[in-house]
């Protein structure tokens, strides 16, 4: 019988049947690239907090405090490049509680804000991470950071996990683009994310950086202009062409 729900032994079999047992290699190793790609971060967040954060941040400080009591801005301690930990800024879009570190905000979670759904859904509370750009402890596009107790646990789900330290956390990256957001409520959602993670450091160039930047810019555009309309979905089902197509080019 069918029960619908997606196993670990489940997702190891479409592993062990897809990906080749020897161990990924990661293409962040050109310098120029890495070189450029600092550049451009650094460049581009400038600009965005001088142009845009410098009079969007404190509207939004405002409607926060507003709406609930609290800090404006949630940190959190999330696992970076080669895996050292850093503090990680966001708006704070939950009510305060003891649970904001080890329980992943769910749908229809009561500790979200109303504020907070229309924050989430449009990505609006990952801008303070323009600060993690300067700083150095994140790239605009890569890997999104999972906080402490998420990216432990997910290191034994899926093997070869310690590949996404290769490069450094972004605000956007592949899997987002492929609609993989939010909550990793399942095996399948997580070992998805991992494998598009890894598809992005063994792909990594220019072009698909700003090819990324492209299609997050759109989404943002349109998740705000249609928040009234937009639903988050759990996602449940294999896309067993996808997935199939999806690991054989991470060989």
């Amino acid at each position: 019988m069918t029960t619908g729900v997606v196993t670990k032994n489940y997702v190891t079999h479409y592993q062990k049947s897809f990906v080749k047992k020897k161990k990924v290699k990661a293409r962040f190793t050109g310098i120029f690239y890495i070189i450029g790609k600092r550049f451009f971060d650094v460049i581009v967040s400038l600009l965005l907090t001088v142009l845009v954060l410098s009079w969007l941040i404190p509207i939004l400080a405002i409607l926060i405090k507003l709406d609930s009591k609290g800090p404006v801005f949630f940190i959190q301690t999330r696992i970076g490049f080669l895996g050292i930990p850093f503090r990680c800024y966001k708006l704070r879009t939950m009510v305060v509680n003891q649970d904001s570190d080890s329980q992943q905000a769910m749908y229809n979670d009561q500790r979200i804000t109303r504020l907070g759904h229309f924050l989430r859904i449009t990505s609006l509370d990952e801008l303070p991470q323009f600060l993690n750009v300067i700083i150095g402890n994140m790239s605009i596009v890569g890997p999104r950071p999972f906080m402490k107790k998420d990216d432990q646990e997910f290191s034994i789900t899926v093997s070869n996990y310690p590949l996404r330290y290769c490069a450094k956390p972004g605000i956007t990256g592949m899997a987002q683009v492929k609609g993989y957001r939010g909550r990793t409520d399942n095996f399948l959602s997580i070992f998805h994310r991992y494998q598009w993670d890894a598809f992005y450091i063994r792909n990594a160039r220019p072009s698909l950086d700003f090819k990324i930047l492209r299609i997050t810019a759109s989404q943002t555009i349109k998740s705000i202009f249609s928040f009234k309309t937009i639903k988050l979905k759990q996602l449940e089902r294999l896309n067993l062409s996808e997935t199939k197509f999806l690991l054989e080019n991470l060989r």
